[in-house]
């Protein structure tokens, strides 16, 4: 028989192990692998993966007029299409030379807000819900939807929302929008109360976050990264605050920042975020300017189908003056409102619908303003307009030609440099702690297209 072999003869071989996380992970949304290299139950390595989505959101918005990109601004954070709306808008606008409306910067700050709340909402929920606070997601999905009904009332939709319009918006707030909003405050403010009766002093909770992802404010700087992201480390930077845009510095909020730069401090910051949102929606309701009276138009009112019978005999003399009696399927509901919250501008702001359907100049300004090689079309030149989006700044780099499309549009999107950190923020850390640290990061796969 051998000799038998001491344990102490033979050591056991320690190896590390390649694990991939994602894409089909539920915690990775579908669009991101994390390939992680452990050592045990400790990530020693990491390399995030972030091309399994691709849209060329910045080639086309190169291939048509300026107006026809704005539905892919909703695309690139659909939990917030709204300040992607009119960030785009607010760049090609600097170009133009142009200013809003008063009543149009207001109802801009309105529905930038309400879709911040909306986002900080779902990332809250979700990252709650993968570390199994599903109650957390559920109230949080309750509160969501009081703010997702008045957006709809407002454009139409609820996620990809195309409302704002280069020059202004695509129609006015409903008549009985204001009460519905403070209603809406009401609620989501008594469902934060219930969050943070759950969250805030829950051990498994805190402990699962508490010194877990941590990056300091001059790594953060570094990266680039903004946003609530940047605040949890003890940065005050919000565009809002260091380059107003609109009437936001007509209006009062505070910049909650954190001290530790962890996965606490960023639930911490957008739990305060969503109050001092919740307090601009307020004061911009408080504030915002009325609409004018409405009265009757002057001028002569004639039957459409009198009109195309005269205009084909050749008789168009005083049509300019002239209004039409449409078919109420052609007779919009936006002309009463639509110098409020469009310029007066009319190599920009398309025309009411009535107008282009009821009078020769409206549907003359209209024919200008989409067909091909007319249209809008900004002088020569660029400009970069940011503004505070639900992950921090968002710019948009516009440069034009001259022509009725852009040459080139260029997007930062702010929740890239965070997911390009991401390995310096779970190496060291628990495999575990992927998820929550991940779900803090509010990854936004649109964004990520660039």
């Amino acid at each position: 028989m051998g000799k038998p072999v001491s344990r102490n003869e033979s050591p056991i071989e320690s190896r590390s192990m390649l694990l991939n996380v994602g894409p089909q992970h539920p915690a990775m949304h579908g669009i991101v692998r994390i390939i992680t290299r452990l050592q045990g139950e400790t990530v020693i390595g990491a390399e995030v993966e972030i091309g399994y989505l691709h849209r060329a959101f910045e080639k086309m918005c190169e291939q048509g007029p300026y107006n026809n990109a704005i539905p892919y601004t909703d695309r690139l954070n659909y939990v917030s299409p709204l300040i992607n709306n009119i960030g785009y808008c607010l760049a090609v606008e600097k170009i133009l030379g142009i200013n809003t409306t008063e009543r149009c910067q207001y109802i801009r700050v309105l529905m930038s807000e309400i879709s911040r709340v909306t986002d900080h909402l779902t990332c809250v929920g979700a990252t709650a819900m993968e570390l199994g606070a599903f109650t957390v997601f559920l109230y949080m999905i309750k509160a969501r939807e009081f703010l997702y009904e008045l957006i709809e009332s407002v454009t139409g939709a609820r996620l990809t929302i195309s409302y704002a319009r280069i020059g202004g918006l695509k129609a006015d707030l409903p008549e009985d929008f204001e009460e519905k909003a403070l209603i809406a405050v009401k609620e989501t403010r008594k469902v934060l109360k219930e969050i943070e009766d759950l969250l805030d002093k829950n051990r498994i909770f805190v402990d699962r976050l508490r010194d877990v992802g941590t990056i300091s404010k001059e790594d953060a700087i570094a990266y680039g990264i903004t946003g609530p992201f940047l605040r949890s480390t003890g940065a005050t930077y919000d565009v809002r605050k260091a380059n107003p845009y609109l009437v936001y510095d007509r209006l009062d909020f505070d910049v909650p920042v954190g001290e530790h730069g962890d996965n606490l401090d960023r639930y911490y910051v957008r739990m305060e975020e969503m109050q001092q949102s919740l307090r601009l929606i307020e004061q911009a309701i408080a504030q915002m300017p009325k609409g004018p009276i409405l009265v009757t138009p002057d001028g002569k009112v004639v039957p459409a189908a009198m009109m195309v019978d005269e205009a084909k005999m050749g008789r168009v003399q005083g049509f300019q003056a002239v209004k039409v009696e449409a078919d109420p399927t052609l007779d919009g509901s936006a002309g009463a409102s639509h110098d409020v919250v469009y310029s007066e501008n009319k190599r920009v702001a398309l025309p009411a619908k009535e107008d282009t359907y009821g009078n020769i100049e409206g549907l003359m300004n209209h024919f200008k303003l989409v067909m091909h090689g007319h249209g809008l079309r900004p002088p020569k030149g660029e400009a970069y307009f940011a503004v505070e989006g639900a992950n921090g700044e968002l710019g948009f780099h516009v440069t034009s030609d001259g022509t009725d499309r852009p040459y080139r549009v260029r997007v930062r999107p702010p929740c890239f440099p965070i997911v390009a950190a991401l390995p310096k923020l779970i190496i060291g850390e628990m495999i575990g702690d992927i998820v929550p640290t991940f779900g803090s990061v509010n990854m936004i796969g649109g964004e990520l297209d660039h």
